[in-house]
């Protein structure tokens, strides 16, 4: 039994497999909770170290680690960065390797020459290739981009639903999950469907200092143009501008490119060879701007990028910070503009419609009751399309009709309700969903008219109560942020609320307080992350405090901010 520290030893394995004489802020805790086997959770912007955290405990631990991620090419810049360290350590199963290949991947995993295999989850969800996995007897799983398994999320996949099920055929080693945002929904969405036990929670790094925050708001779609050019025409390249669909991007692109700005569109509607083009090119610098909707994501990873600018309100905050956080990377000074409408608030609104279809759901229920069956079999089974079952099932089996059983076979719980009552509840569950996107679409709304510091409304959102104005966004920069001098109190809740068990005692917030005057500011009646309850809404997490402000998420309505007085005066909430 190896009796060394486990922080030494990270840090020793760090130094001697990868060269890093030093292990950045938040990288040890994660990778000690994994050496004790204990799952963990990470949240850190890309570029923040996270692909360290599984690395490194790899390295110390018996059996190959597994790691699932959603794009070959992001599988591959990771690939080429572990092989250069030492060649041949990491080895990838998916589509863009032979028959051949495969087996010799194999082959230098059993051997142990290989010790990080790289897949995909459609990879990993084929029976035959998941008992070869399994055989290897894996002794981490890291999950990245792990948001894509929340339904809650921006960039939800279909195909990471089953991980959970999967990770548990595997013999269930320890998990980390790592994703560069996720709000408090989208966190316990991931805790709940990969099955993580009591996971070591890591947030951080979602304030970048470096990067400066702006909103401009327009009257019309032509000033929107013209404001957007002329910010651009003064900018060092390269950037991006993300827009909201494909014919804007391509309309925003020619424009610049008649402008005498070399821009060129990137959207999922081009040919997979003519995207991987542009991207190779933007990636190498011959691309100095780039004008793309949300498909160009996951998997930019280039230090050099001075500026993205959005021109449309984005769907929420996840998927802002998400962007965003793709300037600055080599923590030089970069900008962030989002010019906006009122108008977006409608187009989003729009892209979050679309409910299931109820008929579709009674038939896929009803042929879950009649045993076991893979996707394919049920599709068969239902006469539905099977590109529809896997988000269909995943609506199902949040609502107790669905289930995953031996052989990672679907079918229905002994006690499923019936198929029309199924169908009633998944279509409600659909609602609830919805209900949350309207909401985040109202705070991305909030952070673009806000008068008040940027970078605290984002940490809000996040669960993050910041304890000053940012600094760099453009409303601090204009003197019209209200500080806010009650940052004592505020912290005296929240450690009260971590350690309910201690007695904390309060701080006098005034030095000429009198016996038995009251010690907490009144401006904040709940603590930061406690619960309340209200009386039409349900049961919420207070997320922060700005100024006369609290922000709430509530399960059944999602985000609301309320007047804090207004709250008092007429006690709109209590405490759970």
């Amino acid at each position: 039994m190896n009796l060394v520290p486990h922080a030494p030893r990270l840090r020793r394995a760090a130094r001697r497999e990868f060269g890093w004489e030093t292990l950045r802020p938040g990288q040890l805790p994660p990778m000690r909770a994994l050496l004790k086997k204990r799952d963990a959770l990470v949240v850190l912007p890309t570029g923040g170290g996270k692909s360290a955290i599984y690395q490194v405990p790899a390295t110390l631990i018996a059996g190959p680690a597994v790691v699932i991620s959603p794009l070959l090419a992001l599988q591959q810049d990771q690939i080429a960065g572990l092989n250069r360290r030492r060649e041949g350590q990491a080895v990838r199963i998916s589509s863009a390797e032979t028959p051949a290949q495969q087996r010799r991947a194999l082959e230098a995993l059993r051997a142990g020459t290989a010790r990080f295999l790289f897949i995909t989850p459609e990879q990993l969800g084929n029976p035959e290739r998941l008992a070869e996995v399994k055989a290897l007897r894996p002794g981490l799983v890291a999950v990245d981009e792990a948001h894509c398994v929340s339904s809650w999320g921006y960039d939800f996949r279909p195909d990471y639903l089953q991980l959970g099920h999967l990770i548990r055929e595997l013999g269930r080693p320890p998990v980390v999950a790592l994703t560069a945002t996720a709000s408090p929904p989208v966190r316990a969405d991931i805790i709940a469907a990969l099955g993580l036990r009591d996971p070591f929670t890591l947030v951080a790094g979602l304030d970048r200092a470096n990067l400066q925050l702006g909103a401009v708001h327009c009257t019309s779609d032509e000033q929107r143009w013209q404001r957007l050019l002329a910010q651009v025409e003064q900018e060092q390249h390269p950037g991006i501008v993300y827009a909201p669909t494909r014919a804007i991007a391509e309309q925003y692109a020619q424009r610049l490119a008649d402008r005498g700005i070399d821009a060129v569109a990137f959207h999922a509607g081009l040919a997979a060879g003519e995207r991987n083009r542009r991207y190779e090119d933007f990636m190498a610098d011959r691309i100095p701007v780039m004008v793309a909707t949300s498909a160009f994501g996951m998997g930019v990873d280039k230090p050099n990028i001075r500026w993205v600018h959005h021109v449309a309100l984005p769907d929420s905050p996840d998927s802002y910070l998400q962007e965003i956080g793709r300037a600055g990377r080599n923590g030089e000074p970069a900008r962030t503009i989002l010019f906006f409408r009122a108008e977006d608030v409608a187009l989003q609104r729009f892209f979050a419609t679309g409910a299931p279809d109820g008929k579709e759901l009674t038939q896929l229920a009803a042929a879950l009751r009649e045993g076991p069956a893979t996707r394919a079999g049920l599709a068969t089974r239902s006469g539905l399309p099977a590109r529809r079952i896997t988000a269909l099932l995943s609506l199902l089996e949040q609502v107790g009709a669905a289930e995953v059983g031996a052989g990672n076979k679907l079918t229905a719980p002994r006690y499923a309700p019936t198929p029309a009552e199924a169908s009633r509840l998944a279509l409600a569950q659909f609602e609830r969903h919805q209900t949350l996107r309207r909401s985040r679409i109202d705070m991305m709304r909030q952070y673009a008219e806000s008068a008040n510091c940027r970078g605290r409304s984002l940490l809000a959102y996040f669960g993050e109560q910041a304890d000053a104005p940012c600094g760099h966004c453009d409303n601090c920069a204009n003197g019209t942020v209200v500080v806010d001098p009650v940052v004592p109190a505020l912290k005296w809740y929240q450690k009260l609320f971590r350690r309910p068990s201690a007695p904390v005692p309060a701080p006098s917030l005034s030095h000429s307080a009198s016996p038995g005057a009251k010690t907490v500011d009144e401006s904040r009646p709940f603590p930061v992350s406690s619960e309340v309850r209200h009386s039409a809404w349900g049961t919420g997490t207070v997320m922060a405090y700005e100024q006369d402000r609290v922000v709430v998420l509530f399960e059944q309505v999602g985000y609301k901010t309320l007047s804090v007085p207004i709250v008092q005066k007429s006690k709109l909430l209590e405490p759970v």
